[in-house]
This record gives C-alpha cells, sequence and structure tokens, in this order.
C-alpha cells in the first residue's frame, strides 16, 4: 500500500487492483474546460492517460470546472496520484497551449475514495453515470457526450443495469459542490446539442 500526503491536502492512500472513485477540480473552480472543443480536448486526456497507465476505467463524466471517474487500478505501478499528476500536467498543457497561456495552473486538487464493497460502488457509479443530469445539463443522462452514460447503457447486461439504478446516491458524502454554467453561456450550450 502506498501513501502520499501533501502540506494541506487530503490523505490518499492507494492499494493496487483497488476501484477507486475520483473528482477534481480545478483551481477556484474556474470553468477552464468551457465548450465542445475543450471538453473532448479533457476526455480524450483522461481515458488516453488511464490506458497507458493500465487503469481500467468503469465510468466517467467531464464538466467546465471538475470530472468524476471510477477505475480499477492495475496490479502493479497504478499509484493513483501519479496518474492523477500525469491527467492534470497534460490536459492543463494542452488547454494552455490553446489559450496561449504557458504556465498558468489549471487544476487544483482531486479527492478519492477507495471503494471495497458493492453497496459503495454501485450508488456511486449510478451516481457518475447520472452526473450531467443531476447538474441540470441535460434531462437524461445519455444525452450528455462527455460521460459514460450512453455506452454503459449499450454495452451493459440489462440486469446489472437495473441493479445499478436501483441504489439511490442521494446520501453520497463525496465532493460535487461544482456548479457548471452550461445553461447560462450559449457557446457552452454547443457541447450538448452540436
Amino acid at each position: 500500500m502506498e501513501r502520499t500526503e501533501w502540506h494541506h491536502a487530503p490523505l490518499h492512500v492507494f492499494a493496487p487492483n483497488t476501484v477507486y472513485m475520483v473528482t477534481g477540480a480545478t483551481l477556484h473552480k474556474q470553468h477552464f474546460y468551457l465548450g465542445r472543443r475543450r471538453l473532448e480536448v479533457l476526455q480524450e486526456t483522461l481515458l488516453a492517460i488511464a490506458k497507458r497507465r493500465e487503469w481500467e476505467i468503469r465510468a466517467w463524466a467531464i464538466f467546465s470546472n471538475h470530472y468524476h471517474f471510477i477505475a480499477k487500478a492495475p496490479v502493479h505501478h497504478g499509484a493513483l496520484y501519479r496518474l492523477i499528476q500525469h491527467i492534470h500536467a497534460e490536459s492543463a498543457r494542452q488547454l494552455n497551449l490553446m489559450d496561449n497561456t504557458p504556465g498558468r495552473q489549471v487544476w487544483y486538487q482531486y479527492w478519492d475514495k477507495c471503494i471495497t464493497y458493492e453497496k459503495s460502488y454501485c450508488p456511486r457509479l449510478h451516481y457518475v453515470l447520472k452526473n450531467a443530469v443531476h447538474h441540470k445539463l441535460v434531462p437524461v443522462a445519455n444525452a450528455y457526450p462527455f460521460c459514460s452514460a450512453a455506452l454503459f447503457e449499450a454495452r451493459t447486461p440489462r440486469p446489472f443495469r437495473k441493479k445499478v439504478e436501483s441504489f439511490k446516491f442521494d446520501l453520497l458524502r463525496d465532493p460535487d459542490d461544482f456548479t457548471p454554467q452550461w445553461s447560462q453561456t450559449s457557446r457552452c450550450l454547443d457541447a450538448v446539442h452540436p
């Protein structure tokens, strides 16, 4: 087990071959990833780096100022903090190239939850899949292009989908006090309705 501590940061304990829910937040909850192209860059970066580092992504939801994902760690060499460092560094580099702002800090922190039993896994999976609905960005989760809800519906056997959907997530205490500004910003609406 690997343990990482930073001054003024939450404790991150890592266990290989275990499932985690992760939430990452931008600096001061700024909406750096407004618009379709920026969200595509963040989504592509997260998925590509997770795959390269052998993390098994099970669900994700990407927004203008935060993201959530659930993934299983690899058996070897898969420290969570290294995965997050790589995702944050690469996505910030790409965004700063787009904005011509080299060196700007984009990401602030991340929170993680080690998930070790089904009654913890299913409501969090349901939550990540329905997060765009939770934030009132779309009426149904599969309509949001920057999450895995449509893929989950298409590839998951119906009995397991029903099981996941039966778990309520309104009492979860995972951090998600972000307010995406999609409905207020016309340039962001094109991300949901091309």
